[in-house]
């Protein structure tokens, strides 16, 4: 049964490459949100080792792990321990050369598993996820969970309306992004300060025109792998309400742990006065499938 007000947490931490200190990492944050009263908790992507997606290295491959494996058995043993959701964020080996950008649901309460592969796959400087990730193929589809029906997205994912936009269409009572994003550090101070804010601005955004919770957690810390000016995730995990108000915010950078109770229940009184899902003109948005409008 879906709860009225939900105790989130968000888990922000570095990442040292040692995947037995990253592990202990976020599950300490969790032991810590559990014990502040959190039952959804929510970890930063690819939590389990440095982001590796700088460069392009077929060694990197070996971070792959297959799902179930030992990275969501280990923390559906711990959702089970806590009582407690978790949403958890893996490189998954799906088959010989077929490899994704996973986010895992782990019900603990009742003991069981769902995924979302991401499907917006970027191919920027430092972030060359195409190399190593293939596109989802489970759609945009809320996972139900003791806690309510979740909108997993992921990174990338949180960029684009449509994806908000049909999570929530859905059924989706929360839109949740475990997010890896920093600053180049060649750029300049003004420069970071718009990146930062526009990665607000728009999942702000998404609760506003969906009238939804959104949860958002982090990276922090520099991270090189000697090929580039690396990058410094700039942390800011965040949960917003459904008129996008900030309801909590961590340090850029440092480890910190969020916990927040969300009101599920103000998305009915908020769609009441801002009715989007109404005054929607299905009837006019066929070219919204095209590509571009020439």
């Amino acid at each position: 049964m879906t709860r009225a007000r939900l105790t989130l947490g968000l888990v922000q931490h570095p990442c040292s490459g040692d995947r037995a200190k990253d592990i202990a990492a976020s599950e300490s944050g969790i032991r810590e949100a559990a014990a502040r009263g959190a039952r959804l908790i929510l970890l930063q992507e690819l939590h389990t080792s440095r982001y590796f997606c700088q460069q392009e290295d077929p060694a990197h491959f070996e971070l792959a792990e297959p799902i179930p494996g030992s990275g969501s058995e280990h923390f559906a043993a711990l959702a089970a321990e806590l009582q407690l959701v978790i949403v958890a964020s893996l490189f998954e080996r799906r088959a010989a050369g077929l490899y994704h950008n996973t986010a895992v649901v782990l019900d603990g309460p009742r003991g069981e598993c769902g995924i979302y592969r991401k499907m917006h796959i970027p191919d920027d400087p430092g972030y060359y996820e195409k190399y190593y990730f293939t596109p989802g193929d489970l759609g945009f589809t809320p996972i139900d969970t003791s806690v309510g029906r979740l909108g997993v997205l992921v990174c990338w994912d949180q960029w684009f309306p449509e994806a908000a936009r049909l999570m929530a269409l859905g059924g989706a009572e929360i839109l949740l992004y475990p997010t890896a994003i920093g600053w180049d550090p060649a750029d300049d101070a003004a420069e970071q300060a718009r990146q930062r804010e526009a990665w607000l601005t728009i999942q702000r955004a998404h609760a506003i025109a969906n009238g939804l919770p959104v949860a958002v957690c982090n990276r922090t810390g520099f991270e090189s792998d000697g090929a580039g000016s690396g990058s410094r995730f700039w942390g800011s995990s965040f949960i917003a309400g459904q008129q996008g108000e900030i309801l909590a915010e961590a340090a850029q950078d440092s480890a910190e742990v969020v916990v927040v109770e969300v009101d599920l229940q103000r998305t009915e009184a908020v769609r009441r006065i801002w009715p989007y899902l109404r005054d929607r003109r299905i009837d006019a948005y066929g070219d919204l499938l095209k590509r571009y409008r020439d």
